[in-house]
């Protein structure tokens, strides 16, 4: 649910960069980010959910690495055209801040077993 949230914001963000003339290049960018990011997590928790200590470590270090990927392309985008990153950043955080606000919400809500 978190995640299928997420996604929905990033589509209801493209008629509103239509309308509101900001560049559609940033909400390409947080849309390709965001795609390639819940692949790539989704990798990463079936590889995980092997019960394997190392596919755990593995997973691990690759959540921080998809993290920091994606700061990395905003980054380079930001420099090479700041309201292009900003617009992608700004997309991909709303994003991410909704995913990670029904996650906590989801996991602190369920009652312990």
């Amino acid at each position: 649910m978190p995640v299928i949230a997420g996604t929905v914001l990033i589509a209801l963000a493209l008629p509103i960069f239509l309308v509101a003339g900001w560049p559609l290049d940033g909400w390409v960018i947080a849309a390709t980010l965001w795609v390639a990011s819940q692949l790539f997590g989704y990798l990463l928790v079936r590889m995980r959910s092997g019960g394997n200590l190392a596919a755990s470590g593995v997973a691990a270090v690759g959540m921080m690495t998809r993290a920091i990927v994606v700061m990395g392309v905003i980054f380079v985008v930001a420099l090479s055209d700041p309201w292009v990153g900003l617009a992608a950043a700004l997309t991909y955080a709303l994003a991410y801040t909704v995913e990670l606000i029904l996650s906590l919400v989801s996991y602190f809500g369920n009652q312990p077993l």
